[in-house]
């Protein structure tokens, strides 16, 4: 349990870092990690991509096939985040010794947390990715603050918001830390929870089901 863990600062500072690119979310940096700092920085890609299309989603007058093709993307983008989510709990788990390694990475990990430890039921990685979230989030809102088209009224409305919303990103970056400090400490673990999004497998999907059953 000696391996160094990504702090809630260190995540925010990188989240920034990689908005502030003007090639990202196109032209992807190296890592500085193979190991969490990879699914973190993937993760918070596909919540970029993820961002940007649900914008676009939203447009009103373009044809019906171009709305249906950001739908389409969106579900991509999704998928993608939520498996670098949970990659990033497998790493975690395992650098903190709370997870049977062979197991990890299975439909069906096995904890090895000590007796007396709470269960948390938010996982490091869902923090995580609720601070990418969060990130972009500070980035619009900063972004509204700094707009010449707009009035007096919709400037101080931005700025209100924008110091909310950095409260919100550092209480949650607090608690990360938090529970990381628990986890090592013996006093906390979490798991890796597997989403199963079943709308996209076709396997489970009813509509998809009914449409291969007409085939």
């Amino acid at each position: 349990m000696s391996a160094k863990l990504p702090s809630a600062a260190e995540i925010i500072a990188l989240h920034d870092l990689l908005l502030a690119d003007s090639a990202w979310p196109g032209a992807e940096p190296a890592p500085r990690d193979d190991g969490p700092w990879r699914w973190v920085q993937v993760n918070h890609r596909n919540n970029c991509l993820l961002w940007a299309e649900e914008d676009l989603a939203r447009r009103t007058r373009v044809a019906d096939a171009d709305i249906a093709a950001n739908k389409r993307a969106i579900d991509g983008y999704n998928q993608a985040r939520n498996d670098a989510t949970e990659r990033v709990d497998e790493l975690l788990l395992m650098a903190l010794g709370l997870v049977d390694a062979a197991s990890a990475r299975t439909d069906a990990p096995v904890s090895t947390m000590p007796a007396g430890a709470r269960l948390n039921s938010e996982t490091a990685g869902s923090m995580v990715d609720r601070l990418s979230i969060m990130a972009l989030k500070v980035h619009a809102m900063r972004a509204q603050t700094l707009r010449t088209d707009v009035d007096a009224e919709h400037l101080a409305g931005s700025r209100v918001k924008l110091a909310r919303l950095e409260q919100q990103r550092a209480d949650l970056g607090r608690c990360l830390d938090e529970l990381l400090a628990d986890a090592r400490a013996g006093r906390a673990y979490f798991k890796v929870y597997r989403q199963f999004k079943m709308y996209n497998d076709a396997r489970f999907n009813p509509a998809l089901v009914a449409e291969a059953a007409k085939q």
